[in-house]
């Protein structure tokens, strides 16, 4: 069952709605201002409502406040070095909005935007058009994004396909906590991730090309452990990420569904596992938190990302696009998924 609510108006005067996907004792809550997951709520160990998503209460607080909490990215989530963007031998300049390079899509991304959205039977389908030369990129690129959430899985499922050659990299910006929202703190989650390498970067971020064995690092997460136990580490990639801020490279070949990580929340006993088909995922462990939120302040590493995608600047690292190229023909279909699974221990 999806119920239908206004969740509030823009500063510009839009209509803001909040669609509740009902899944028997759990439910998630998504918006149609830039696909936001607004609250995923699940039973803890003693079958107490626990909501694992940070976010906000009303609109203002997604217009105002930095961050991309719960949000749909794209069209290129996460980094393209100096936003030099060359398809065909036409370089296409991206905004800079991130230490001069282009972050998240640039000035106004997907995020940002009101999506047209239907309800199918369990299914929600929010859909946008972004025309050819929206924040410079080519082609008129149709996105349809389907939420489900049945048996304990949120599952989004992503499409896009455009009408000239273009870059196309969608994820979700969900910050989640096993302790539920308010927590403050992740450092305490328990987190293992099915990861042999990381991409290194440059002091800005940018993945450069290369690959970091994570095996006697920081970013080793075979064996599970706390989130908090090796973030401050005398490591160089962490600490030009101020903390975990990364692209570990799955095992899976691109497109086929793999399971690549748990987390587990001690206080709660929550578990949620995670599944994708794309080669990647960003963990970001919220370094740079500092915002009001549903039910507390959110400070540093009060929420954490794992952000399914192809490997940042894969369009201008060739190694990179051989994990899973980012630049789509005309016509050609992109369709990738992530599934979040939640349980308890």
């Amino acid at each position: 069952m999806i119920e239908t609510k206004v969740f509030g108006k823009t500063a510009a005067g839009e209509e803001v709605l909040a669609f509740t996907l009902h899944d028997g004792a759990r439910s998630a809550t998504i918006l149609n201002r830039g696909g936001v997951i607004q609250s995923i709520v699940v039973p803890d160990r003693a079958g107490k409502p626990t909501d694992v998503i940070l976010g906000y209460n009303d609109v203002a607080g997604y217009e105002n406040n930095g961050g991309y909490l719960g949000a749909l990215i794209g069209r290129f989530g996460n980094r393209i070095g100096e936003g030099k963007l060359t398809i065909d031998g036409v370089t296409y300049d991206l905004y800079l909005n991130d230490r001069g390079n282009h972050l998240h899509g640039g000035k106004v991304g997907f995020d940002k935007k009101i999506w047209a959205h239907k309800i199918e039977g369990d299914k929600l389908i929010l859909t946008l058009l972004s025309p050819d030369g929206e924040e410079n990129y080519p082609g008129n690129l149709t996105v349809q994004v389907t939420y489900t959430f049945a048996a304990g899985k949120l599952t989004i499922a992503y499409h896009a396909v455009s009408d000239k050659k273009t870059a196309i990299n969608l994820t979700n910006h969900a910050y989640f906590n096993m302790n539920g929202e308010g927590d403050g703190s992740i450092l305490e989650n328990v987190l293992w991730m099915d990861c042999d390498e990381i991409t290194p970067t440059n002091p800005t971020m940018i993945p450069v090309g290369g690959y970091k064995k994570v095996a006697g690092t920081p970013f080793d997460f075979n064996t599970p452990k706390e989130m908090g136990k090796d973030v401050e580490a005398d490591d160089i990639d962490l600490k030009q990420g101020n903390g975990y801020d990364h692209c570990h490279v799955l095992k899976n070949k691109c497109g086929e569904m793999v399971k690549y990580a748990t987390v587990t929340g001690k206080k709660t006993g929550i578990v949620m596992t995670c599944y994708t088909d794309m080669p990647a995922v960003q963990f970001y462990a919220g370094n740079g938190m500092h915002q009001q939120g549903k039910t507390a302040y959110y400070g540093k590493r009060a929420g954490f990302c794992l952000e399914t995608q192809a490997i940042p600047n894969n369009v201008n690292v060739p190694e990179y696009a051989a994990k899973g190229s980012s630049i789509y023909d005309a016509g050609e279909v992109y369709s990738f998924s992530a599934i979040y699974e939640f349980g308890v221990e």
